[in-house]
C-alpha cells in the first residue's frame, strides 16, 4: 500500500482568537492514500477530511493546507486534491476566504457532527478498566467557580497590567536568539548554576535564608516542590502536622503520599505548637506558612517559631516552610524566614516566582539541607529529569539587572493601596458583621461571616455575577470550621473595589 500520513496537533481552535486561526499553518490528521484501492483518490482525500472533522480531530476554524501543499505531501496530482476540496466546500465542511486560505467551517453544529459518525467509528470503553489503588488517594479535581474567572477578588491573581512585559519580552528574545548549546542539550537536575546563584543571593539578602546555590533546586512552582519533598521524606502512614485551616493542595500532596495529615489549629500567633505536641508529638514533619499564613494571614510569632524548631530537633522531625508571598508586607518590613533561625538544618524552604510575577511562569525553588540534596536529585531526575532552560536564563537577568527588586518595590505600593481600599470598603459595607484577617501582608485577606451563612453556596452564586470568591470553609480538614471568603485584590483596579464590595454585600444579603 502506498500511503502518506500527516498528523494533527488536535488543539481546539476555540482557545485561539480569529486572527491566530487565520494565520496558522495548515494542519491535518493522518490521511492514507492507497493507489491500489478501487476508490478514486479524490474520494479517499474527501473521506479522510470528512471523518477527521466528524471525529473532531479537526476543529471549526482550523486552517487547511493549500491544495498545492497537500498534493506535495501526499505525492499525488493537484487535480484529486482540488476535486476533494471543491466537494467539501460545496457540502459546507470547508469555508474559503480570499487571500487567507481554506478552513474547517466555523458554523458546523457540534451535536450534529457526532450523530453523523458511523457507529463503527464511535469508540466505547470495554473490558476491565482497573487503575492503581494509589491513584485513588488523590482528591478529585475541584474546578470551583472561583478559579474559572479573572477579576474581582480572584486569589493569587497579580496586577498583570503593571508587569513590565515589554522588558520581559526583550529578555526572552535575547536568550531565544543566543541560547547556550550545552543548556539546550542537558542541564543539572537542580537547575542552571546562574539562576540558582541569583536565587541564593536574593534569599540571603531579602529573606534571611542561610543557603548556598548548591542547595537550591529549581522546580515548576511550589506544588511540585511540595510533591518532591513528600516523596523524599515520607512513608505511607506517617503523621504530618498541617495548619488548620490550611492550603488544600498541600493536603492533597500528603494524602497522595499516603500520609496522615494532623490538623493543628492556627491562632493569632500562627500554628499552635503546644496543641500539636498534645495531638501527635512524634509527627514526621510540620508544614507551615509562617510569614503570611494561608489562608488567615497571621504571622507566626517569634516564640512559636522557636517552639517549632525545638520540637523538630527533639523528635527528629522536618519543617517545610512555604514562603509563597512574603515579599508584600504593608505595615512593617518583610518578616525574616523561619529558615534563618534554624541552626540544625531541619527546615526545608519553598518559594515561588509564580505568585509575585505571573501564574503561568511556573518557576519555584526548594532550599534543601546539604545532606539531602542527593536524595532530592534522585527523585527529581525520575520525575522530569531537569527544569526547562529558557525562563531560568530570562529570570536570572531579570533578577541580576535589578528589575525584580524594582518590580517588587513598585507592586508593594500598588497592592498596599488596593489593600487599604478593600479594608475600608468592607468596613463601610459590613460594619461589625464581619471580621477581617491577614490584611497586613500578601495579595489577599480573609473575611469571616456570622454563623448561618454557607460560604460555598454564596461563592457559587457570586461566580454567576462574575465575583470570584474563594470560600474559607473547605480550607479546614476537621468538621469544625468557619464560614468566610478569601479575597484577592491583586488583579482588581483600585477604583473598582468599592463597587465590587457593594455587589458582594448585595449577594450575601440576598440569601
Amino acid at each position: 500500500m502506498a500511503s502518506s500520513h500527516i498528523h494533527s496537533n488536535q488543539k481546539d481552535a476555540g482557545h485561539y482568537n480569529a486572527s491566530v486561526n487565520r494565520t496558522a499553518s495548515g494542519i491535518l490528521p493522518a490521511i492514507a492514500v492507497d493507489r491500489k484501492s478501487p476508490s478514486p483518490l479524490h474520494k479517499q482525500i474527501y473521506d479522510g477530511f470528512r471523518s477527521a472533522i466528524l471525529r473532531r480531530e479537526l476543529r471549526p476554524g482550523q486552517r487547511i493546507p493549500s491544495s498545492r501543499e497537500l498534493s506535495v505531501e501526499l505525492r499525488v496530482s493537484r487535480f484529486p486534491v482540488l476535486n476533494a476540496y471543491a466537494q467539501l466546500l460545496a457540502e459546507g465542511y470547508f469555508e474559503s476566504t480570499v487571500g487567507s486560505g481554506t478552513f474547517v467551517s466555523s458554523s458546523l453544529p457540534e451535536q450534529r457532527m457526532s450523530v453523523l459518525l458511523p457507529k463503527a467509528s464511535v469508540q466505547k470503553p470495554s473490558g476491565p478498566r482497573s487503575v492503581a489503588r494509589g491513584s485513588l488517594l488523590y482528591p478529585a479535581f475541584d474546578n470551583h467557580p472561583a478559579v474559572r474567572g479573572w477579576g474581582a477578588f480572584g486569589v493569587h491573581q497579580p496586577a498583570l497590567d503593571q508587569f513590565p512585559f515589554q522588558l520581559w519580552s526583550s529578555l526572552v528574545a535575547r536568550h531565544s536568539r543566543n541560547p547556550h548549546a550545552n543548556a539546550i542539550h542537558h542541564i543539572n537536575p537542580l537547575g542552571t548554576d546562574r539562576f540558582r546563584e541569583a536565587i541564593a543571593d536574593y534569599l540571603r539578602a531579602a529573606r534571611g535564608v542561610k543557603c548556598e546555590s548548591n542547595q537550591i533546586m529549581v522546580v515548576s512552582g511550589s506544588q511540585q516542590a511540595l510533591d518532591i519533598t513528600a516523596r523524599v521524606l515520607f512513608d505511607r502512614g506517617d503523621p504530618v502536622w498541617v495548619e488548620e485551616p490550611g492550603y488544600r493542595l498541600q493536603r492533597s500532596v500528603l494524602m497522595a503520599a499516603g500520609c496522615v495529615p494532623v490538623p493543628i489549629p492556627v491562632d493569632n500567633e500562627g500554628m499552635n505548637v503546644p496543641a500539636g505536641i498534645r495531638a501527635r508529638r512524634k509527627a514526621r514533619a510540620a508544614f507551615v506558612t509562617p510569614s503570611h499564613q494561608y489562608p488567615l494571614g497571621v504571622t507566626m510569632s517569634a516564640s512559636r517559631r522557636l517552639q517549632l524548631l525545638n520540637w523538630a530537633q527533639s523528635v527528629g522531625a522536618w519543617i517545610i516552610e512555604d514562603d509563597y508571598d512574603s515579599e508584600y508586607r504593608y505595615e512593617s518590613l518583610p518578616i525574616a524566614s523561619l529558615h534563618g533561625l534554624d541552626v540544625n538544618q531541619r527546615v526545608i524552604y519553598i518559594g515561588t516566582f509564580s505568585k509575585v510575577l505571573f501564574p503561568s511562569l511556573r518557576l519555584g525553588y526548594i532550599v534543601i539541607p546539604p545532606d539531602l540534596v542527593e536524595r532530592f536529585v534522585s527523585v527529581r531526575h525520575v520525575m522530569d529529569i531537569f527544569p526547562p532552560y529558557l525562563y531560568q536564563e530570562v529570570l536570572s537577568d531579570f533578577i541580576n539587572e535589578g528589575h525584580f527588586t524594582r518590580h517588587i518595590r513598585r507592586m508593594r505600593q500598588t497592592y498596599g493601596e488596593k489593600r487599604t481600599a478593600l479594608v475600608e470598603s468592607l468596613k463601610a459595607e459590613f460594619g461589625h458583621e464581619l471580621e477581617i484577617h491577614g490584611a497586613e501582608a500578601g495579595m489577599h485577606l480573609t473575611m469571616t461571616l456570622q454563623s448561618g451563612l454557607r460560604d460555598t453556596e454564596i461563592a457559587a452564586r457570586a461566580a454567576r455575577e462574575r465575583l470570584w470568591l474563594w470560600p474559607l470553609s473547605p480550607s479546614y480538614l476537621g468538621e469544625k470550621h468557619q464560614n468566610g471568603f478569601i479575597l484577592g485584590f491583586g488583579s482588581i483596579p483600585r477604583d473598582q473595589i468599592p463597587g465590587n464590595v457593594r455587589r458582594l454585600r448585595a449577594i450575601i444579603s440576598s440569601k
